[in-house]
């Protein structure tokens, strides 16, 4: 990179660090560390809630994932305004009327001690997870655009984040995503705008569109019953729904951006806000995919994004095989190349037999490069068995580091740490609010003074920073990333949910009726991840494991009741 490129990279990292702890390195007690204070306004909240979902993943992986598949994954999102409105109407006023620090505090309340542990638990282990993972998106960028070892940058990205979320607490996490956001919103409108002009001059906008359009991008929205098939309206208008549900209304790292609110309305204004926005972000981050796609069928590009991997395959037996596949792509380029370039010119002279007889030569040219492609994958999982990650990761990171001008080089790569900072802050910020309230001021030392909790939160920030860290280490394990953080939700958030919801709405279910059923249905749904993950999409065990807990519950406490009659 340049000279400039570093200057804005470093700069912008370097102010986050520095502006937010030094804005907030006042806390003087729990509830500010832990909560801001509760005088947080809802632009605040708002972009606080945005920051902390939008990770480093939905930058790095998902214009990768519309280059792959098109825009079918923002279904995964139609549920989640009316989540959000759930969450406002219900979840709101009942965590303000207690007065809690985490979400599972009520659930103490309401059944015990072991279901408020056992949520939170499940609630450590998958945001623990996703903390790691949230870490390795970007020391990919970092280590495979500069060469550095992916380890050492692992370090470096965790710790940036751990000194400023340790020092401010939420205060810290909230005032630094609102620059964040403001970072990444301008980085990718520029990244957008770079793509287009970019394009050959032949090629207009409403070319690249119709292009898409013909190439089966531009599919929004599926209606098929399938349950195999993973992005649907219906996984999305339920699934999505239980998962942004469980996500927006129990996970604590989203439940402590509102909770540090001034009022209900602040935080119910700040949730509003993302549920008119988020779903058109999600769209604008897919198409900004779908242009890179275009782009890529006039630039001449490798077989796959991911050179590091494909350079070890030359040092195997295998090296001639992959040579081979190679120049069948670069052959299989040059003819698609001519059908796109046929369809634009009849398109625009109006040549509809001629059109029509082109069309059918784009999408039979680009059948074949995709089977070239899958062959050249099949190749790389014999030969290199070691490495993991999907090729699509890369393809947002190839068009960045190699057909952008200096200096939005830099902007671009300090969109994806920013985002990766926001996240994982909050992340951390949440994992040590859950751990301090509800398992060490709960159960070790139950009269300590402010400055005691003060000293713990900050010590178990830093020693959940750390373990993210070590789960970054072994990130490189799963495939693609952004499936990755919602596959793992989508195991737990079921299970937690179903627990709320009997909570707020099933007032004869007790105690142990729901800590069991929460119990089993967790099992089970591990169970159907394991050995039928090929048959059920795994947005649908949002909503099994929801309607588990609530059927088994209901059913142990009416055998409950029917053995106290006896």
């Amino acid at each position: 990179m340049s000279t400039l490129d570093w200057s804005i990279l470093l700069g912008t990292l370097g102010f986050i660090v520095i502006y937010g702890a030094w804005k907030t390195r006042e806390s003087k007690n729990i509830e500010s560390y832990l909560l801001g204070g509760r005088e947080m306004k809802w632009g605040t909240i708002g972009l606080s809630v945005m920051a902390t979902q939008a990770s480093a993943i939905t930058f790095i992986s998902t214009p990768g994932q519309a280059y792959e598949s098109g825009m079918g994954f923002v279904q995964n999102y139609f549920g989640l305004p009316l989540a959000l409105i759930i969450v406002s109407a219900v979840f709101i006023p009942i965590y303000y009327k207690l007065k809690v620090f985490t979400a599972y505090e009520y659930l103490e309340t309401r059944f015990g001690l072991n279901s408020r542990l056992f949520t939170a638990f499940l609630f450590l282990l998958q945001r623990g997870l996703a903390a790691g993972i949230t870490i390795y998106a970007p020391a990919i960028i970092l280590s495979t655009a500069l060469g550095w070892n992916l380890s050492l940058t692992i370090l470096l990205v965790g710790i940036l984040v751990i000194i400023y979320t340790v020092s401010g607490g939420t205060k810290a996490v909230s005032l630094t995503q609102k620059w964040q956001m403001a970072i990444i919103m301008i980085g990718m409108f520029v990244a957008f705008f770079m793509i287009i002009y970019k394009l050959p001059e032949y090629v207009s906008f409403g070319d690249a569109v119709r292009v898409a359009g013909i190439m089966g991008k531009l599919e929004v929205v599926n209606f098929s019953f399938d349950l195999n098939e993973r992005y649907t309206f219906w996984s999305g208008i339920t699934g999505g729904l239980f998962l942004a549900l469980s996500y927006f209304g129990t996970d604590q790292s989203q439940v402590q951006r509102y909770l540090g609110g001034l009022s209900i309305r602040e935080s119910r204004l700040g949730l509003m806000f993302n549920a008119l926005l988020k779903v058109p972000m999600q769209f604008f981050i897919l198409f900004t995919g779908v242009m890179v796609f275009i782009f890529f069928q006039f630039e001449k590009h490798p077989v796959l994004f991911n050179t590091s991997v494909t350079q070890k395959i030359y040092n195997t037996v295998y090296a001639d095989d992959f040579k081979q596949i190679e120049s069948a792509h670069y052959a299989a380029f040059e003819i698609k190349q001519h059908a796109v370039r046929a369809v634009i010119d009849n398109f625009d002279n109006n040549h509809q037999a001629a059109l029509k007889e082109s069309v059918n030569e784009l999408i039979k040219a680009d059948e074949q490069s995709k089977l070239i492609r899958d062959k050249a994958k099949a190749l790389i999982d014999k030969s290199v068995p070691e490495h993991k990650s999907k090729d699509s990761d890369y393809v947002f990171l190839t068009f960045i580091m190699n057909y952008l001008p200096v200096g939005i080089i830099g902007l671009l790569l300090a969109v994806i740490f920013s985002a990766a900072m926001s996240s994982t802050s909050g992340e951390l910020n949440a994992l040590a609010s859950t751990t301090i309230i509800d398992f060490y001021k709960r159960l070790i030392k139950t009269n300590g003074s402010e400055k005691h909790y003060l000293v713990v939160s900050k010590l178990l920030t830093a020693v959940w920073g750390m373990i993210a860290i070590s789960f970054a280490l072994f990130a490189h394990l799963v495939e693609n990333l952004i499936e990755a953080v919602n596959i793992l939700g989508s195991i737990f958030y079921g299970t937690i949910l179903g627990v709320f919801l009997v909570a707020f709405f099933i007032k004869q279910v007790k105690g142990n009726a729901t800590f069991y059923s929460a119990v089993l249905t967790q099992v089970i749904v591990i169970i159907l991840y394991i050995y039928y993950e090929d048959v059920v999409a795994y947005l649908w065990f949002n909503v099994i494991g929801c309607g588990l807990v609530i059927i088994f519950a209901l059913a142990f406490q009416y055998f409950h009741r029917k053995d106290a009659k006896k």
